[in-house]
């Protein structure tokens, strides 16, 4: 009876994680807020939105004068109009200097710079920063991940540090 009880106890924690876990991946908020510039449809949907490629604008929070533009795979149809579908890992990154590059603070390597959900739970599309020293160059890399398994699928961009 006592393992039970143990057994019990451990289920319930466990879920109570996951739970938790689940709840604040949904509440997170991308570091960066994307603003859509436009879209392409690429399939027609009888039902519900289009399947479309979008566009997105976003500025490095830390980093001045630095701004990327993102392209992603975004589906349609009944699913997709609700919020349920799965968008694929397809996404590229273009990022250039439009102003003069003041690094704000600290920059970390692979600090997350965007993060957008692509499913309703359990996979994002992330934009992380490098910084190659050597070279004086900031490289930004997009990609997809799931909770289990991520897509190899990923796009770079790199905007090397001149005098503005």
């Amino acid at each position: 009876m006592l393992n039970v009880v143990k057994t019990t106890r451990f289920y319930q924690s466990t879920v109570t994680a996951i739970k938790w876990a689940i709840t604040a991946s949904l509440l997170s908020a991308a570091s960066v807020n994307a603003e859509q510039v436009g879209s392409v449809d690429t399939s027609f949907k009888l039902l519900g939105a289009n399947h479309k490629i979008v566009i997105e604008a976003f500025d490095d929070p830390k980093v001045s004068g630095v701004s990327c533009h993102l392209s992603r795979a975004k589906k349609g149809g009944i699913t997709g109009s609700l919020g349920l579908a799965e968008d694929t890992s397809d996404a590229s990154i273009a990022c250039r200097q439009v102003g003069p590059i003041t690094i704000n603070e600290e920059l970390k390597d692979g600090e997350k710079v965007f993060k957008e959900r692509t499913s309703i739970l359990f996979k994002t599309m992330q934009v992380v920063r490098m910084l190659d020293k050597k070279r004086n160059v900031l490289i930004y890399l997009v990609y997809s991940d799931k909770l289990v398994d991520g897509s190899p699928k990923n796009s770079i961009s790199t905007v090397p540090i001149r005098p503005w």
